[in-house]
């Protein structure tokens, strides 16, 4: 197995990309996708943004977007591309230069725009604890188009540059649902940070209010901020977490009463996950399924000796003698099973190392097969999934099994939204490619088509059905559940 160059070591693990429209026809990740739709007229509803995180359809006609590192909420219209200020956060959000911190996931109250004195806009932003960098939830009130009335919901939770996650939803139990990453925490730049996906927080550091341990996680909050009463116990301790085990959940979203969220993969395993109370997922001790292949556990951060003189290698099947692995099956804990990995499941021996269409150590990440799923929404029957990656909407049934290919330009697509009417559906693409994405071809390119940008393209009847995977598609998920 080759080893992966060290040049590796700066470049963030989550990236997106894009490509055309349609459905499919190339392998990815071990799979296929349905064969390729005529090729889809692409609206450019605005641009010019800082990197749109969150897209939202409001009640008053308007796309609602957070903008990452511009710092700001913005209300877009659909049909002239006008935009207007709701919320200018320079000065109080935090943005590192090409992190994953900024002005993130937003969730709108249900009773928004109803009259009925609910107008609330939840809202996840990092900022400046002392020299540290640190995360809160706030809610704030909108009337005529402008957000004010800063409220505190809940502060001081763990913030970084890298696998922020922040996606931010209100249940259907009244209840406030917020995915938080494991920061990158034992991988790539900081790979010598212990990551605390699998540590639980002490009756002590909650009654402290110390979210420390709140990394790799998926919280449920009541909308003042305090833990539900019925959340559950775990390790003997209730707090906001509802479940655990997760490296990026960067897509997360309700269908009726079912969570569900999109999960970035080391150099595989991308998951798409049903969430359920209390549940381990796994990670890191498990990425995808517990079925050894293609992934060991590397603990650098408990490399004898230290690990700031070891340099960072990904590929799981090399790491250096210091570096204490374990195999998946290794961990005994009960965990929950992704309903799939979208095809990005490998055998072992697989070469994460540079490739023809991937020639150096700039570029050799953007050949393993993940497709980094970005926003998550879902919509009857259907989940939408933004692949980051490779500049793809992807269409999954609920259960996982069938998945399809929609729409692909070139650029790094965050999040989605549709219209109310169903027709048309809107992209926020990222505002720069300087990490790559995969071009004509699969080539890599830091040439974004459109960034910083909100599109529009046609949605209905003739997306209405999802393909069926392939045969070795089915066998990827059957033997390994």
């Amino acid at each position: 197995m080759r080893r992966l160059p060290v040049a590796l070591a700066l470049i963030p693990a989550a990236v997106l990309v894009t490509s055309g429209s349609g459905g499919g026809g190339e392998a990815f990740g071990g799979g296929t996708v349905a064969q390729r739709s005529p090729q889809t007229r692409v609206r450019v509803v605005t641009e010019g943004l800082g990197d749109p995180f969150e897209l939202a359809y409001a009640p008053d006609g308007q796309l609602w977007v957070s903008e990452k590192s511009g710092l700001k909420v913005t209300r877009v219209d659909p049909r002239s591309g006008a935009r207007a200020t709701a919320l200018d956060l320079t000065g109080k959000a935090f943005h590192s230069q090409g992190g994953q911190d900024g002005v993130l996931g937003f969730t709108l109250h249900p009773d928004f725009g109803k009259g009925k004195h609910s107008d609330y806009l939840y809202l996840a932003y990092t900022y400046k604890n002392g020299g540290a960098s640190a995360t809160k939830i706030v809610r704030y009130t909108a009337k005529d188009g402008v957000l004010s009335d800063e409220r505190p919901v809940l502060t001081g939770l763990p913030g970084h540059n890298d696998h922020q996650s922040a996606r931010l939803r209100y249940g259907p139990d009244g209840k406030l649902y917020y995915s938080i990453g494991d920061q990158g925490h034992n991988y790539l730049a900081n790979y010598c940070r212990p990551n605390h996906a699998q540590e639980l927080p002490t009756a002590e550091q909650i009654a402290a209010s110390d979210w420390s341990l709140y990394q790799g996680k998926v919280l449920r909050i009541d909308p003042d901020g305090s833990v539900p009463e019925d959340n559950p116990e775990l390790n003997g301790v209730r707090s906001h977490i509802y479940a655990y085990g997760m490296r990026n959940p960067d897509g997360m979203d309700f269908g009726g009463t079912t969570l569900y969220t999109a999960e970035n993969g080391p150099l595989t395993d991308d998951e798409f996950n049903r969430i359920e109370e209390g549940g381990n997922y796994g990670w890191p001790n498990v990425a995808g399924w517990k079925d050894d292949r293609a992934y060991v556990y590397s603990n650098w951060s408990q490399a004898v000796g230290g690990c700031q003189n070891i340099p960072f290698d990904a590929d799981p099947g090399s790491p250096p003698a210091q570096v204490p692995t374990t195999k998946e099956s290794d961990f005994t804990r009960e965990t929950v099973s992704p309903l799939s990995t979208f095809g990005t499941t490998v055998d072992s021996g697989h070469d994460f190392g540079p490739t023809p269409v991937c020639p150096d150590a700039a570029s050799a990440y953007m050949c393993w097969p993940t497709i980094a799923p970005g926003g998550l929404k879902v919509y009857g029957d259907d989940v939408l999934v933004a692949s980051m990656k490779n500049g793809t909407v992807f269409k999954l049934s609920r259960d996982g099994k069938h998945y399809r290919e929609l729409y692909r330009t070139v650029n790094r697509y965050r999040d989605i939204t549709l219209s109310p009417d169903g027709k048309t559906l809107y992209i926020a693409t990222d505002s720069e490619g300087r990490h790559m994405v995969r071009g004509e071809g699969g080539t890599p390119t830091t040439h974004l088509t459109n960034p910083g940008a909100i599109l529009a393209v046609p949605y209905g009847q003739d997306q209405g059905q999802t393909g069926s995977p392939t045969q070795d598609q089915t066998q990827n998920q059957t033997r390994n559940q």
